[in-house]
C-alpha cells in the first residue's frame, strides 16, 4: 500500500543515540541489504500522522484521510520534540509532529545506531485504508559492528483496533477530512532483543508488509542497561482508579527495601493514564514510625529540577541522590501533587499503610514529622521502583495475590519475596540479589482483568503476557525471574493447555532477553469457592508440565509440595492456610521462601 512521498530534511536524536535511515533498497537488491549511506530519521519521514484539529485534512496517516489529533497529543503531554520514557527506554516524539511528516512507513530502510543496549524499542503503529485492521508485522535485521547479524520480528498493532493493554498512549479522537470523530487511537512501544555486549551498527526495518496495512515507525532507541544499579523494591501497576480528586496534597508512601546501597533513585509511572501528572517536589527518607522520618528527608530532582510532568503512559526516574539505603529497611518516598488529580495508576494491594496530607495542605515533602499526614492509604499510587547503586542485580518474583502478599500481616513485610530477600542477604553462596515483587492480586497469565484503558474499579491488572515488558524485562538489574502464577486462570476457566501455552510464551520471551527463568508449581486451593475438582485436575496437569517442562524453565521450585496437606493434597496444610483456603498465611509464605534452593537462582 506504500505510495511515494517526498523526503524531509531534519534530524533526530532518540534515547541519546543518533538514528538514521536510508531510502528503501532498489528491487534488485537482496532483501534487508542497505545500499545507500544512512541518513537521519526525519529526513526519511514520508508520512504525516498528526493534524491540527482546525486543519484535519493536512495529514493522512492511513491512506484514507484519517490522522491523530495534535491537540489530543498535547493534552496527553506528548508535545513535539519531547522525550517520552517507556519501559526504561527514552524515545523522542517527532519534532515535526503536527507540522510536517512525522513517521516513516517501514520498507527495508536501514537505521544506523552506534552503541550497546539490552534491547531496541520502536514507537510504532500500523494503519489500513480500509478501516481498523489486524496490525502489521515483518522481519528486519539487526547488524553489529563485529559483522554479525540476526533477524528480528517487528509487529505493530493497528492504531484503531490494537489492544489497550499494551498501548504506549491512547487518544480520544480521530481527525478526518469530514471532521473530528470520537474514536480511540493508540500508539505502541514495541521492544526486540539485542545481543548483550555487542555494539549495534545498523537496524534494517522490515519490508512493506503488503497492500492491506502499513507499519509506521515514529522513533527508535537503544534501551541501555542500568549498569551499576540494583532494583531494591518494585510494585506493578494493577489498574487506574478514581481518587479524591487530590488537590495540592502530598503522598508519603512506605516501601520496604531488599538490597542496600550508597545512592538511590526512584521511579514513578503514569501507566494507563489519559493525561499527564505534575510532580511538584519529592523526597526520600528512612522511616522512624508511621509517617515520621528519621531526620530531614532528602530532596529528589528530575533532570536537575525539583519537579516534573509525567506524560500519559510514560515513566520518570529521579536523578541519583547520595542517600545511603539500608537493606531490609522501610523508606518514606514523598511527592507533592499540585493537582487536581482525579484518577491514578495504582498498585492496589500494598499490605502496607502509607500516608496522605489533607486537601489544600500543599508541599509537605520536606517535613520530617507526621503531623501533616492526616490520611492513610493502603495502595501505592504512581511509585513503581526504588533502585540502589551497586549490587549484583535482582530477582523478580512474578505472580498474583500470593506473591503480592494478600493475607500476610499488614505492615510486617512477610510476603514470600521479603523472606527470600532476607535469606539472600544472610548467606554468601550466591549473589545477594535484590528481590522485586511483581505480584498483582487477581492477575492472570493469559487474560486481562483490567482492560488497560479507562478508570475502573478492577485492579487485577493486564495479563502477564501484556505486562511482561514493563514489570519484568525493563526492571532494573533483573537477572532471574521466579514465575509463580496460573491459579487465577484455572479458577476462571482457562484450560490447562491455554495456561501451559501462556507460560511457555512468557518463559521464552524472558530467556530470549537473557534472564534465568525459574518455574514454580501452583499451590492447591480446595475449599475456596472457585477451586473445583475440575480446576484442581487442570492444576495438576499444569504442575506436571512445570516439573518436567523439557527446558522451558531453567529450574523449578515446588511450592505445591511445600504447602499442600500430605493427607489431602488438593488442600493447603491447615498450619499454612490463612483461612480462605487460597492464600497461605505468614507461616506458609515463609515455608515457601525457605524451600527455595538459592543455587537455582543462578546459572
Amino acid at each position: 500500500m506504500r505510495v511515494a512521498r517526498p523526503w524531509t530534511t531534519a534530524g533526530i536524536v532518540a534515547g541519546g543515540v543518533t538514528l538514521a535511515l536510508i531510502a528503501p533498497p532498489s528491487s534488485a537488491a537482496p532483501a534487508g541489504v542497505p545500499t545507500h549511506k544512512p541518513l537521519p530519521l526525519e529526513r526519511l519521514f514520508d508520512n504525516r500522522a498528526v493534524s491540527d484539529d482546525t486543519r484535519p485534512g493536512d495529514a493522512d496517516f492511513d491512506g484514507a484521510g484519517a490522522s491523530l489529533s495534535a491537540q489530543d497529543l498535547r493534552a496527553a503531554g506528548w508535545t513535539p520534540g519531547r522525550d517520552i520514557a517507556l519501559d526504561s527506554a527514552r524515545l523522542t516524539w517527532p519534532r515535526s509532529a503536527g507540522a510536517r511528516p512525522d513517521n516513516v512507513i517501514a520498507d527495508g530502510q536501514a537505521v544506523r545506531l552506534r552503541g550497546r543496549g539490552e534491547a531496541l524499542t520502536f514507537l510504532v503503529a500500523s494503519s489500513s485504508p480500509n478501516g481498523p485492521g489486524a496490525g502489521a508485522s515483518g522481519v528486519g535485521t539487526v547488524r553489529y559492528r563485529d559483522g554479525s547479524s540476526h533477524p528480528y520480528t517487528l509487529s505493530a498493532p493497528d492504531w484503531r483496533a490494537g489492544p489497550a493493554a499494551t498501548k504506549a498512549v491512547g487518544l480520544p479522537h480521530l481527525n478526518t477530512t469530514a471532521g473530528q470523530r470520537q474514536e480511540t487511537a493508540r500508539l505502541y512501544a514495541v521492544t526486540v532483543p539485542l545481543k548483550r555486549g555487542h555494539e549495534v551498527a545498523s537496524v534494517v526495518l522490515p519490508r512493506d508488509p503488503g497492500p492491506a496495512a502499513d507499519l509506521h515507525v515514529f522513533a527508535a532507541s537503544l534501551r541501555q542497561p542500568a549498569y551499576g544499579w540494583t532494583g531494591s523494591w518494585a510494585a506493578s501497576t494493577a489498574g487506574y482508579t478514581k481518587v479524591g480528586p487530590w488537590t495540592d496534597q502530598t503522598l508519603r508512601l512506605v516501601v520496604h527495601t531488599s538490597a542496600g546501597g550508597p545512592r538511590a533513585r526512584v521511579r514513578l509511572d503514569n501507566t494507563f493514564a489519559a493525561s499527564p501528572v505534575e510532580i511538584g517536589h519529592a523526597t526520600v527518607a528512612l522511616q522512624a514510625s508511621g509517617a515520621a522520618a528519621q531526620g530531614a528527608p532528602v530532596p529528589l530532582t528530575f533532570g536537575g529540577r525539583p519537579g516534573a510532568s509525567i506524560p500519559a503512559g510514560a515513566q520518570l526516574f529521579s536523578d541519583p541522590v547520595d542517600f545511603p539505603v539500608p537493606a531490609d529497611a522501610n523508606l518514606l518516598v514523598s511527592f507533592h501533587l499540585p493537582g487536581p488529580v482525579a484518577a491514578v495508576p495504582v498498585h492496589s494491594q500494598a499490605t502496607q499503610r502509607s500516608y496522605l496530607s489533607a486537601a489544600g495542605s500543599g508541599d509537605r515533602t520536606a517535613e520530617p514529622g507526621a503531623e501533616s499526614y492526616t490520611g492513610t492509604l493502603t495502595t501505592w499510587p504512581f511509585l513503581t521502583g526504588v533502585d540502589v547503586r551497586g549490587g549484583p542485580g535482582s530477582v523478580v518474583a512474578l505472580g498474583d495475590s500470593i506473591t503480592d502478599g494478600t493475607k500476610s500481616t499488614n505492615d510486617a513485610n512477610r510476603r514470600w519475596p521479603d523472606v527470600l530477600a532476607r535469606r539472600l542477604r544472610g548467606q554468601s553462596e550466591v549473589p545477594a540479589y535484590g528481590v522485586l515483587n511483581a505480584g498483582i492480586s487477581a492477575n492472570r497469565v493469559v487474560a486481562d482483568r483490567y482492560p488497560g484503558e479507562g478508570v475502573s474499579t478492577d485492579t487485577g491488572g493486564v495479563s502477564t503476557q501484556h505486562r511482561l515488558e514493563r514489570d519484568v524485562l525493563a526492571q532494573t538489574g533483573a537477572r532471574t525471574v521466579v514465575v509463580f502464577q496460573g491459579i487465577n486462570d484455572l479458577r476462571w476457566g482457562s484450560s490447562a493447555e491455554e495456561l501451559i501455552a501462556g507460560l511457555r510464551s512468557v518463559a521464552a520471551r524472558m530467556r530470549e532477553r537473557g534472564l534465568r527463568v525459574v518455574g514454580a508449581t501452583i499451590a492447591p486451593c480446595e475449599g475456596e469457592s472457585l477451586c473445583t475438582a475440575d480446576a484442581d485436575a487442570r492444576r495438576s496437569a499444569v504442575n506436571a508440565f512445570i516439573r518436567d517442562s523439557g527446558g522451558v524453565f531453567d529450574a523449578v521450585v515446588d511450592f505445591d509440595a511445600v504447602v499442600r496437606d500430605p493427607e489431602h493434597p488438593a488442600r493447603i496444610l491447615p498450619a499454612y492456610d490463612s483461612g480462605d483456603h487460597l492464600h497461605p498465611g505468614d507461616a506458609g509464605l515463609r515455608a515457601m521462601a525457605e524451600s527455595i534452593d538459592l543455587r537455582k537462582l543462578i546459572g
